[in-house]
Parts: C-alpha cells; structure tokens; sequence
C-alpha cells in the first residue's frame, strides 16, 4: 500500500514541479523584475549594506531585528539542496545546469523582494502581540482571497513536517552514521534535544540562535570551498568555462541536454532559495522594520547569498573535479568525492559538516514556517504548543525511520503552496511596485542627508 501511496505521489510531484509550474515560478520573476526595474541588480550593494544596519529596526514595530529575520529565513533555505539538490542537477542536466541556476536566482530574488515587501505590507498582530504574516496574510487582506489562504496555510503545515523536518533529520542522521560511524537512534535523540531547545523557545529564541548559527555554517563551507579553489586557481576558468559552454550546448554526460540543463538547473535552484514558494516572507513579517521595501530588499539579498555564493562553492567544486562525469555516483556521493578529490580524507568530513548545520538550521527555521500556517487556521494558542511537541518529536522520526513517503507527499505540498503564492505576487504586482518607489525615495532622501552631514 505505501509502495503503491509513493509511486502516486511521485507522478504527482513529476507533473507538479514540471514545464508548467517552473514556467510560472520563473514568469512571475521575469515579470516583477520588469515592473521594478530591474531592482535586484541595481540595489544588491545597498541591500548587502542594509543586511548588518540595525538603525532603522530599533524602534520599529516587529519581533526580531531585519539581520534575525534574514538568518532565519537562510536557515529554512541553506539545507540539503545545496549540497545535495546541486549535484543532482548536474547528474541530471549536465555542468550547464549550474548557469541556468544562476538564472533563476537573479529572477527569483526579484520574487523573493515582493514577497517579503507584501508579508511587511499586510502582517498583522495575534491575541500575544507578536507579529504575524505571509502569503495567508497578504492573500486574504490584499488579494480579498480568504480561500487561496487556507490553501496555501494548510500546505505549509505538512510540508514543514516533510521537507522542512523529517528528511532534514534524516539525512543527518544518514550521513553522521557514514562519515562517522554512529548510530542513527543516537543521532536522532542528540538533534532532537538540541532542537527542541530552540524551537520551544518561540520566534525569538529562533532568531537569536540562526543570527549565530547560520553565519558560522556558511562560513564555514565558503571557507572550504575558496581553499580549493585558490589552491587549483587555474582549474577555475577551465570550470566556469564549462558551465557557461554547456549552457547553451549541453552534452551527453549525465544526460547534459540544452533542455534538461535548464530545466533541472531552474528546478533545483528554485527548491535551493525557494523563491516564489512563499515560505521565507513568514520570516520578514517578523522583522522591526519601518518601510515594507527596506526589509524586502534585506530579504532578497537571501537568494543571492543561499544560490549565488553557497550553491556555486558546490557547483563549481564539482565541476573542477571532473567527478560529475562518472555516472555511477549519487548526488550525495558526487559532492563528497569532488571535496575528496582536493581536499583528500577532509573532503567527506568538510560535507558531512555542512550537510550537518545546513540541514538542522533548516529545521529550525521552518518550526517557525509550519507554526504560523497553523496560527493562522487555528486561533486556539493550545494548538501551537502541541505543535511545537509534535514537530520536535519528528525529528527523532525522521532521523530513524525510512522516509521515502513523507519525503514525496512533502514535496507535492511544497509545490501547491508556490501556486496560491505566485497568483498574490501577480495579482498584487502594482502594490509592490508602488512600496518600491517610496523605498527609493527614501533611500535617495537618507543619501542626501548623509552628505549634507559630512
């Protein structure tokens, strides 16, 4: 019966995250990088700036301060996707995959901008003062859609079970017990302690541990990556070369086509960042902030850190090893022998570390994600207490239990919560590009004030 349940499942997911739905996550990128001008680009330097100045969040109305919001937003999306859902799209779409990766995360951070500009724009307050918002919020005040809410809200429930939960603790698990021989119930009751620890704790608790953790984390495998690639500095033009050729010709060398490079590199850099999934806007409406546009261009800048810099360290590790050319390595495998490759018996170790932290930073984060999509169909404070218990005793689940179900039903209620989400962002386009101008505005305002103080 789960067999049968699993293989249904995964033709749902096939179709779901096929032509149609990457067509549209990348359409409505297009189309908002477009109405705002090409904003991702222009602004990336102030919104890199923007990232560590706490002097517009002191006094403004939220929970956590915009860097908090940001790193926990990081923690939910800097996971198994870049490490693992890298090296699977270059099995499956060849070198080239990786430019168009990059394509779909200069787009995407365009759609990451509204998102968060809509989630600030609509939050609102709950019964504790807290503040609450996401796609639910800006669905139902914004768009007047009440039942695209619900929608998208019930699908964030389950899949922060899924993907955000169980099968983060299980590839920890999985990859502890490989690299260091342990076993995975110990694993699971190691991770469950540590995680129960912040996630009981609330947002705030949340957001204090991810402004540590996640800087460190992806420090730390930056650090490793720029080694490799200082230490074979002339095998780096050699790779990127590759890339950008394979782009547009592809190879048959793990089934490279032009076609398949883009759709499998779009694919995964979109499950990397998860732009237009309408996951990390439920973090920055949790943010101190005092102009909707300012914590939307922080939030943006998530995409470009989580793809442009994490991922690539892993794509372009790849490349240079020349490992992705044999064809019997899984995706996990491929990653850990191209660090193996420069780094000898550290490779696997430098991996496993990363898949570590990148995969519980991702549990936490989204304990917030599942949290809020239940608040907002459940009003009853009790039921988020109960959540709480039940999301930190899955981990111990996921981390001991063969999760080939969860991990496809999770994947299918991750894709239906980008549809509802994508339609907001569309129909509510003329609402974000009115909050870009007063952010521009404000941001040539506060220019001229700091040169006229000089």
């Amino acid at each position: 019966m789960g067999d049968k349940l699993n293989s249904i499942l995964g033709e749902i997911s096939g179709v779901l995250w096929g032509i149609p739905l990457i067509v549209l996550i990348i359409g409505t990128g297009l189309y908002l990088t477009i109405r705002i001008g090409f904003l991702q680009i222009r602004l990336l330097p102030i919104a890199l700036k923007l990232v560590f100045s706490k002097k517009h969040d002191k006094n403004a109305e939220g929970d956590i301060s915009q860097f908090q919001a940001l790193t926990t937003a990081l923690a939910a999306t800097v996971g198994t996707g870049n490490i693992v859902g890298v090296a699977t799209a270059v099995i499956l779409g060849g070198p080239g995959a990786i430019f168009w990766m990059w394509v779909a995360a200069v787009l995407g951070m365009a759609t990451k901008y509204g998102e968060a500009l809509l989630a600030v724009k609509f939050r609102v307050k709950d019964a504790n003062g807290k503040m609450a918002g996401g796609p639910m919020y800006y669905l139902e005040h914004g768009l007047k859609q009440k039942w695209l809410a619900v929608l998208f809200a019930g699908f964030g429930v389950i899949a922060s079970f899924g993907i955000g939960n169980g099968t983060q603790s299980n590839s920890v698990a999985g990859v502890v017990h490989n690299t260091f021989k342990v076993d995975p119930w110990i694993t699971g009751i190691v991770l469950t302690i540590a995680v129960g620890l912040v996630i009981l704790g609330g947002i705030s608790s949340i957001g204090k541990v991810t402004s540590i953790f996640v800087p460190i984390m992806a420090v730390f495998y930056l650090i490793a990556g720029l080694i490799i690639m200082i230490m074979n500095i002339t095998a780096v033009p050699e790779a990127f070369g590759i890339i950008f050729k394979e782009a547009f010709t592809g190879s048959a060398v793990g089934g490279g086509a032009v076609g398949a490079a883009i759709r499998y590199g779009v694919a995964r850099g979109i499950f990397s960042n998860e732009a237009g999934l309408g996951s990390a806007p439920i973090a920055a409406a949790a943010a101190k902030t005092d102009l909707p546009g300012r914590q939307a261009l922080i939030s943006m800048t998530q995409v470009f850190l989580d793809t442009i810099i994490i991922c690539s360290i892993t794509g372009v590790t790849i490349v240079m090893s020349g490992v992705y050319t044999d064809t019997s390595l899984a995706a996990n495998e491929l990653t850990t022998s191209a660090f193996g490759t420069f780094l000898g018996d550290w490779g696997p170790i430098v991996v496993a570390v990363g898949l570590i932290f990148f995969a519980a930073s991702t549990i936490m984060g989204w304990a917030y994600y599942g949290e809020k999509c239940l608040q907002y169909l459940i009003k009853a404070p009790v039921a988020i207490t109960i959540y709480r218990i039940l999301f930190v005793l899955f981990v111990y689940v996921g981390a001991t239990a063969s999760l080939d179900l969860m991990w496809t039903f999770s994947d299918v209620a991750n894709g239906l919560m980008a549809i509802p989400n994508l339609i907001g962002l569309i129909g509510l386009s003329g609402i974000i590009v009115a909050e870009t101008k007063i952010i521009q505005k404000t941001l040539k305002e506060e220019k001229l004030a700091l040169r006229t103080q000089k």
